[in-house]
């Protein structure tokens, strides 16, 4: 799906969160009051929510800070400008990682990214869908090569976690944990998933697409979606805080940039203590499915190759290189 110039420029006729009445919006456009009513209408297939009041017009619930390029550009350091190749911002794309996996299958080079204002098939672990309203959180990807082997990038995702915490928190976020393997939760609530996909010969080369999504703002309604309690930025921090996504996409790139550039074999060791630092699951009951199989236990943690520990009831200790952790109900 593509969205029309006149619905984008009508977007940021309506990004104030103000009210404009449709003979307003039409004359701004050089359109038809009729040709506003269908771009109105056009903004339910973006999951974009409008409010319409007689005699006073529409509007969005809140104010909306489009994506934009130069801006997020202007926010990075020196090193991640260094790394960066390049950084497009689409505002419909079925999945930003889908997405470079077709550049990196084109020959992409290594610091691509990929930002979107709405996702159409974006998804999480085990093929879940995220959920993606326009213009209201971040949707990013990036592609990095490398020589090693695909092996040589186990404990990437945990290690991408520990950079995603360092800009939250310079972002002003505090009281933020992660979830193994690549979950990031605010007060037990997720806030953002990563997912890395590796693709390659067993021997190397080799290529990762890592997809990274935060909640910045969801309404109740989108969030009945989600299917497990979650938190987003705007409940966090505030109102205003939704006219600061360049300001967050731009010190995620500072933070994950730096990681995908020097990471390789035994980079792990150098996140471990301040990944457990953050572990916001270990020490509580919690059950691993594998498959169809689940494992019932107490969490402690990751040993030093980043592989779950689980404690049985019968006290054997097991240990998990992949698998769905959910905390138990009682």
């Amino acid at each position: 799906m593509q969205i029309s110039d006149t619905l984008k420029r009508l977007l940021i006729l309506l990004a104030d969160g103000k009210f404009h009445s449709g003979t307003e919006l039409a004359a701004a456009l050089g359109v038809s009051r009729s040709a506003i009513w269908k771009q109105l209408q056009a903004l339910n297939e973006l999951d974009a929510e409008l409010i319409a009041v007689s005699g006073k017009g529409y509007k969005l619930p809140r104010a909306m800070q489009m994506l934009d390029a130069a801006a997020i550009v202007g926010r990075l350091s020196q090193p991640a400008r260094q790394w960066l190749a390049g950084l497009e911002i689409h505002d419909v794309i079925a999945s930003t990682s889908g997405y470079l996996q077709e550049r990196a299958a084109a020959g992409a080079a290594s610091g691509l990214v990929c930002a979107a204002e709405y996702q159409t098939a974006g998804k999480g672990r085990r093929g879940r869908a995220w959920v993606s309203p326009f213009g209201h959180n971040l949707y990013l990807s990036l592609l990095w090569r490398y020589q090693d082997s695909p092996a040589a990038l186990a404990g990437l995702s945990l290690a991408l976690g520990v950079a995603v915490i360092r800009a939250l928190k310079a972002f002003g976020i505090d009281e933020v944990g992660l979830k193994w393997p690549n979950d990031i939760y605010w007060r037990q609530r997720k806030l953002a998933g990563i997912l890395v996909e590796v693709s390659g010969e067993n021997g190397g080369p080799c290529h990762a697409v890592v997809g990274l999504g935060v909640n910045f703002y969801l309404s109740e309604q989108q969030g009945q979606n989600i299917g497990q309690p979650y938190a987003d930025i705007q409940s966090i921090l505030g109102e205003s805080v939704h006219l600061r996504r360049n300001e967050l996409l731009g010190l995620l790139l500072n933070q994950l940039l730096p990681v995908v550039a020097s990471y390789q074999a035994g980079s792990l060791a150098g996140y471990l203590d301040e990944w457990r630092q953050y572990d916001c699951v270990a020490g509580r009951q919690v059950q691993v499915q594998v498959g169809e199989t689940r494992h019932s236990g107490i969490l402690h943690g990751i040993n030093d190759e980043g592989l779950l520990l689980l404690r049985h009831e019968d006290g054997r200790l097991q240990t998990f290189a992949s698998g769905e952790v959910s905390l138990r109900t009682a």
